[in-house]
């Protein structure tokens, strides 16, 4: 999803010479491959998009290969920048890197200031691990890597699967299908009470490409919209853009996760960067997609 958006913002700013490689065509946890295709192809500048992601049920129970998968790909692409002289890297963390219960909202430097949401600790620590890869090239190899950190992101190209997806998709799918299938009642996981931050994928892809062009330094930067919905709202948000008469039910004896996950944007805007997309409009933009892909 964020790689696609990424590619269509810089196709849409005139970028042309784009080199990009799917999972299916480059094994990223391959030390090996990953080598020959920095030295066949010699990229000047690299955004680093690709992960193993999911939600709170698939980092639950995929921890080995949350960590494993995601250190081995960030770790054969920063070093392999450097190897072969990458101008520029912007490496994309997540919210998830910070303390469960940061003060709100959640300033860069609360990174490691406490402990990390248990169901998605070996994701975090990876994505950590590549922030501090990062950091370190910058100051032992003089390096311009720069690392962001995104909030919950949602849009074009998602992930629906509801064994592997986020909130906001499988919202989407659990209610278009009881729509379809004329079911009386949705069921969702916890109380519907922790707040979410949602940022349109492809207002990431702007603000990655606009920090890559206006941003220099070591420090991390939030990237999000500074505004939050409790997930009980979300459902409801989502059940009258799909038009779904049915019920909303929680199941309250499953975890909520983290109360609430809402990012400090003070220093992105402080940078002369703002979204575009409110969270109504990239919803009905998402549904769109979405039905589009059902008929295929």
């Amino acid at each position: 999803m964020v790689g696609s958006a990424i590619v269509r913002e810089l196709i849409s700013n005139g970028y042309n010479n784009i080199i990009t490689m799917d999972r299916k065509s480059l094994d990223l946890t391959s030390q090996t491959d990953v080598e020959s295709f920095f030295d066949k192809e010699r990229p000047e500048y690299v955004f680093n998009a690709a992960a193993k992601v999911g939600g709170i049920k698939a980092n639950s129970d995929y921890k080995a290969d949350f960590i494993y998968d995601n250190i081995m790909i960030q770790s054969n692409i920063i070093k392999n920048s450097h190897s072969f002289g990458v101008k520029k890297l912007l490496f994309l963390g997540s919210s998830c890197i910070y303390p469960k219960m940061s003060p709100q909202p959640i300033k860069e430097e609360y990174l490691l200031s406490g402990y990390l949401e248990t169901s998605n600790d070996a994701y975090s620590i990876a994505k950590i691990s590549g922030i501090k890869m990062c950091q370190s090239f910058n100051k032992q190899y003089g390096t311009n890597y720069i690392s962001v950190m995104p909030t919950n992101l949602y849009g074009r190209n998602d992930n629906y699967d509801l064994n592997s997806s986020h909130v906001l998709p499988a919202m989407i799918r659990k209610i278009h299908d009881a729509k379809v299938n004329n079911s009386k009642y949705v069921e969702l996981w916890g109380t519907g009470e922790p707040k979410r931050e949602f940022l349109y994928v492809d207002d990431l892809a702007n603000a990655c490409l606009y920090l890559m062009n206006n941003y220099d330094g070591t420090d991390i930067v939030n990237i999000g919209t500074g505004e939050d919905i409790s997930i009980k709202d979300l459902a409801n948000l989502i059940k009258n853009i799909i038009g779904y008469d049915g019920d909303i039910i929680f199941n309250t004896g499953m975890p909520d996760g983290t109360p609430r996950k809402l990012l400090d944007v003070s220093k992105l805007n402080e940078l002369g960067w703002v979204y575009k997309n409110s969270l109504i409009d990239g919803i009905n933009k998402t549904y769109k997609y979405f039905i589009e892909m059902e008929k295929y």
